[in-house]
């Protein structure tokens, strides 16, 4: 199992020169309801109707796992170490998703590569 950042599925969605690297993890993947916001923004955006992106990303292998108290208390633990590197608080609930489930997390961001947290990262570009 891994955590998608938005920045990946997104990717993946839009089929990004990187897609395939999301393709190889989809089927064993999950996104927090906050990455799950930030996706769906982004088709809002885009002129795209709200349901039906979301009942797409709800039928597929995505597991979409509530964002909760104990993620946002650990979200809000990482805000020292990441803020100086511009981590939203989206890619901190990616984050803290992977470390509550001590899973690797995948994003196209590189910075992540700077963070010094317990959390393998997977980038995909």
């Amino acid at each position: 199992m891994i955590v998608l950042d938005a920045s990946a599925i997104l990717a993946y969605m839009f089929r990004e020169a990187s897609y395939t690297e999301v393709g190889k993890v989809i089927n064993h993947s999950c996104l927090s309801t906050v990455n799950l916001s930030e996706v769906l923004n982004r088709f809002v955006r885009d002129g795209h109707d709200v349901d039906e992106v979301l009942r797409k990303i709800q039928l597929s292998p995505v597991e979409i796992i509530p964002f909760t108290a104990a993620h946002a208390a650990i979200a809000a633990r990482l805000l020292p170490s990441t803020q100086p590197r511009g981590l939203s608080l989206g890619d901190r609930a990616c984050l803290a998703l992977a470390l509550d489930r001590n899973l690797p997390a995948m994003t196209a961001d590189q910075t992540w590569l700077e963070l010094d947290i317990a959390v393998e990262i997977k980038v995909i570009r």
